[in-house]
């Protein structure tokens, strides 16, 4: 029952997403530059043409540390069709969060927003926090916290936005 009761909500859930976005006006996605986990500079303009997920997190907050390994899941699934996770880690210092990333060894980049210049951009308010971004550029999603299930409501949105 609780099952059922949940993949409900779930389904509702993506169908106010989508209402909402539907009525709404699109707003582009704010660029970005950060350094990421491998050393690089990985920036967001250049991502353009895929679906991106882009996940605010710090090693502090439960909530993201149990997502983390769904947002890799999700990752996987849907590489093959045009669809990338971003992991921007909020906190000073990255040690902690390079160290968790190791551990888990999560297969999608790890960025470092340590002056929290890219969080003020997207105005992170909650942790963990996620924005989804279609193929041309504009913020169509965006999720504050992780319960149980909400990657199953990740899950559709991407579905509907990688068919787009």
């Amino acid at each position: 029952m609780f099952k059922i009761v949940t993949q409900l909500m779930a389904a509702l859930m993506v169908l106010m997403v989508s209402a909402a976005n539907a009525s709404e006006e699109k707003t582009m996605a704010q660029d970005f530059t950060l350094k990421s986990l491998s050393g690089e500079n990985l920036r967001l303009q250049e991502m353009r043409g895929d679906v991106i997920l882009v996940n605010f997190w710090a090693t502090w907050c439960g909530p993201c540390r149990k997502e983390m390994p769904y947002l890799d899941e999700l990752h996987q699934e849907f590489a093959d069709l045009g669809f990338s996770v971003l992991g921007v880690n909020v906190e000073q210092d990255s040690n902690l969060a390079t160290d968790f990333i190791n551990e888990l060894e999560v297969s999608f980049p790890v960025l470092f927003d340590n002056k929290q210049q890219v969080s003020e951009l997207y105005k992170v308010d909650a942790m963990p926090m996620t924005v989804m971004i279609d193929r041309n550029g504009y913020q169509r999603v965006l999720h504050r916290g992780y319960v149980d299930g909400d990657e199953e409501i990740y899950r559709k949105i991407i579905k509907e936005l990688i068919r787009e």
